[in-house]
């Protein structure tokens, strides 16, 4: 994979071997690295990436990020406004994720829980396209314990979150008591299910939808299915919907916008999403929009896309 490649790094257990993975396979890749400052190890650990950076010629990215209230949400949040502000000013094709086996069934368990569809139950995927970059997971399909059995092979260094064993955090509790366990007891019967769920959603969830750059459009079918595809859009635009934003868009009548970034619209028939556009437009193009029929939250990408 030579492309200019960002490898999203912790310093855990997973990003240090994947930071070695890569390394022995040649692949070209530079390190971005989130301090929360939450943990006693949390500078060591920014430490340890500047270390490995300088030993083997990596460019290293550093974010301190701090949180009024630490979630997993708002730390993702920042991570990722981060990974893209780099991936665009310094002009990276692929963000590399160490998300790996264990981590998705943990994702499948948690969504199960709560009620989920097969598109919510399958989230992640090997490699993704996003509006601007790429994502890719190289261990998809491997396991925690193949994991650690590679680093303590290889006496790579790697630090341990203890925040991860704190039960009183439902996923937290999932992996420690069912995720973890399952894995390591049907570990081959989850890769190949998985498998075949992927399959299985690439053929009833269908991108049956039509674009003009970043303007999507869609007829309305039932609103179960239409927020799914405005979901799928949503990502295509690089924007993950929270449940309450779904909700939003539902209570809305799929009329609203969404973290002041993409723009959801509807009429009698159809459904539109852009990138959320705020500009001023001469009256002929809102008659030529409104004889269209085109919803006005919307207009302002196409008015920009036009002129």
């Amino acid at each position: 994979m030579h492309t200019k490649n960002l490898l999203a790094f912790s310093g855990g257990v997973d990003s240090s071997a994947l930071f070695f993975y890569l390394l022995e396979r040649d692949i070209p890749f530079d390190i971005a690295i989130v301090n929360y400052h939450t943990r006693d190890t949390s500078d060591e650990e920014v430490d340890y990436a500047k270390t490995l950076a300088k030993k083997y010629n990596k460019k290293i990215y550093i974010k301190d990020c701090f949180l009024n209230k630490f979630s997993e949400k708002e730390a993702r949040d920042c991570r990722y406004k981060f990974f893209e502000k780099i991936i665009k000013e310094k002009n990276y094709q692929t963000l590399i994720l160490a998300h790996q086996l264990n981590d998705r069934f943990e994702w499948f368990l948690m969504q199960l829980s709560k009620g989920a569809g097969l598109k919510e139950l399958i989230a992640m995927n090997e490699k993704e396209k996003r509006d601007f970059y790429k994502i890719w997971r190289p261990f998809y399909n491997k396991s925690k314990d193949e994991i650690l059995e590679y680093l303590n092979k290889n006496n790579i260094k790697y630090f341990l979150d203890k925040s991860n064993f704190d039960e009183k955090y439902k996923r937290n509790f999932i992996r420690a008591n069912f995720a973890n366990e399952f894995i390591k007891l049907f570990k081959n019967g989850v890769k190949k299910s998985f498998e075949y769920l992927e399959i299985d959603k690439k053929l009833l969830i269908k991108e049956n939808w039509q674009n003009k750059e970043k303007l999507f459009f869609f007829k309305k079918e039932n609103p179960q299915i239409d927020i799914k595809k405005a979901d799928l859009i949503a990502k295509k635009l690089g924007i993950l919907l929270t449940k309450s934003q779904r909700d939003e868009i539902k209570k809305t009548n799929f009329s609203c916008v969404i973290q002041g970034k993409i723009a959801i619209d509807s009429n009698e028939e159809m459904i539109y999403i852009a990138p959320f556009v705020k500009t001023k437009m001469d009256k002929e193009f809102k008659e030529k929009m409104r004889k269209e029929k085109i919803p006005p939250k919307v207009r302002g990408y196409i008015y920009e896309m036009e002129n």
